[in-house]
């Protein structure tokens, strides 16, 4: 049965999730001293690694006049205001120096911080932690990390900016139904390959798990797993606030993929894909075989979501139906329940009674 919902908040609530890591930036990005501006969530960020190799990243603006921190320098060790040349240590925030002050002054810079953030680095990014207003004092838990299966294994990381409210580009990433009219293609499904689909999903932590599996028959990257003459199992999570992850398993061989949508602002966000694996790991060429058809495949969902941004300009109603659009539904209930549990101080109540199995055509 269709129900009509409006995803988007479309109150003061600008819908974005904190109490979370995100992906800021790829480490590649940073090189030596350079400092790096980025938004999140509608934070504007700099960020950087100090001599010591420890990440950090701080509000861009100074506390003194507001001026982008990432306009003025870094040696390594301290970042320096370009417009009065306050100093500030970078990973705590705290200032160090204020050159206009006399020596005879009352004011102790140190007592003094610049806002900074909780940051680590891996899986090839810089991590954030965005703490949430409402939840004071609750300490960054680990950053996430990628699942890996073996101490040999390749790994990558893919991009796309999309021109949507989080939440839609979230519903998307979980969507199964689309693939056969988004991602036709020769080496992945096309219409002709439509076919009922029974998948089991339980509750865990903060999302929502499709049981291991055997894949698709109708998905094609699949059956080349077959040349290991082994079962093939495939198993799905998604968590809060914003992570898909994915694991193939073909005996001892693995494949394990992490995609991310990440808030830029209420208005746009970010795509990132992350995968490692030990499959085919003599075939020549392959990691540049996978980034080629990867970013093929990130492209097609971004030039959806691009025309979807066109329709949603003008605010329609909207719906989401049983089964397919289950998932995207229980997101919305995590996403409240998350919220609720925040501003009670209560534990979150699961909106997730147990196992359920969906049907659709895909």
């Amino acid at each position: 049965m269709g129900t009509p919902t409006t995803p988007i908040s479309r109150n003061a609530d600008d819908g974005l999730l904190r109490g979370f890591w995100y992906p800021a930036i790829r480490n590649s990005e940073i090189h030596g001293d350079e400092m790096r501006q980025t938004t999140m969530l509608g934070v504007p960020l700099v960020v950087g690694r100090t001599a010591a190799g420890n990440p950090f990243a701080m509000r861009d603006a100074c506390p003194h006049r507001g001026i982008p921190l990432s306009d003025g320098n870094f040696d390594g060790k301290l970042v320096e205001c370009c417009y009065h040349g306050w100093k500030f240590e970078p990973v705590s925030g705290q200032c160090r120096e204020i050159p206009s002050l006399m020596p005879d002054s009352r004011l102790n810079p140190e007592k003094i911080y610049a806002k900074a953030f909780p940051a680590e680095e891996n899986d090839g990014y810089l991590w954030v932690y965005i703490p949430d207003p409402e939840a004071p004092g609750v300490p960054a838990p680990l950053a996430p990390r990628l699942p890996v299966f073996s101490e040999r294994y390749k790994i990558t990381q893919l991009a796309a900016d999309l021109p949507c409210h989080v939440d839609h580009g979230i519903i998307g990433l979980m969507d199964p139904a689309h693939g056969p009219f988004v991602h036709q293609a020769w080496w992945w499904r096309t219409r002709r390959s439509i076919r009922e689909k029974e998948k089991t999903f339980e509750p865990i932590p903060n999302g929502f798990r499709i049981i291991p599996h055997a894949p698709s028959a109708n998905s094609a990257p699949y059956k080349l797993l077959g040349v290991y003459g082994k079962p093939i199992t495939t198993q799905i999570d998604f968590v809060l606030p914003n992570m898909r992850f994915e694991q193939i398993h073909c005996g001892d061989y693995w494949f394990s993929s992490r995609t991310t949508v990440t808030p830029v602002t209420a208005s746009h966000c970010r795509i990132d894909f992350c995968a490692a694996w030990n499959i085919f790991a003599h075939v020549p060429f392959l990691l540049s075989i996978f980034r080629f058809f990867g970013s093929r495949f990130i492209d097609q969902d971004t030039q959806t979501m691009i025309k979807q941004a066109r329709g949603l300009k003008h605010n329609p109603p909207l719906m989401l139906i049983d089964d397919a659009d289950r998932p995207a539904k229980w997101y919305f209930a995590l996403k409240a329940a998350y919220q609720e549990s925040r501003r009670t101080g209560e534990p979150m109540k699961h909106p997730i009674a147990g196992p359920t199995t969906l049907h659709w055509r895909s």
